[in-house]
C-alpha cells in the first residue's frame, strides 16, 4: 500500500496510507501519522473541523504529485489521555485518477455491489 504525504502549504506535516475510501464519492481517508511539524497547525486542526482552508492542506503521492481534489481535512480529536486518533480525509478525487490511486477501494466497492 502506498504512503501519501500531507502538507500544509509547503510544510510536510505527516503521512497516511489512506487505507479507507468511498469510491463513488471520490473520498479516501485513513490514520494520520503526524511529524513534528504538525505541532505548528495542530491547535487549528483540533479546534476547527469545519473549515481548514487557511491551512492550505494538500496530499501528495509517493512521486510528489499533488492529488487534485475538492478538499483535505485533518480530524484531530484528542482524548483525555492524549492517545488521540487523528484522521486525514481527502474529498472529491476525480475519476479515473481515484481508481489509479486506490484500486483496492474500487475493488471493495464493486465486490459489495455485485
Amino acid at each position: 500500500m502506498a504512503e501519501f504525504a500531507v502538507y500544509s502549504g509547503d510544510l510536510l506535516v505527516g503521512h497516511s496510507d489512506l487505507e479507507q475510501g468511498d469510491a463513488p464519492m471520490g473520498v479516501a481517508f485513513g490514520v494520520f501519522k503526524p511529524l513534528d511539524a504538525y505541532a505548528e497547525i495542530r491547535e487549528i486542526c483540533v479546534e476547527n473541523h469545519a473549515d481548514q482552508s487557511a491551512l492550505e492542506l494538500s496530499v501528495r503521492t509517493e512521486a510528489g504529485a499533488v492529488i487534485p481534489c475538492a478538499g483535505v481535512g485533518i480530524l484531530d480529536c484528542p482524548a483525555a489521555d492524549e492517545a488521540s486518533y487523528i484522521e486525514v480525509n481527502i474529498l472529491g478525487i476525480p475519476y479515473p485518477l481515484y481508481e489509479q490511486l486506490f484500486p483496492q477501494h474500487v475493488a471493495s466497492y464493486e465486490k459489495r455491489t455485485s
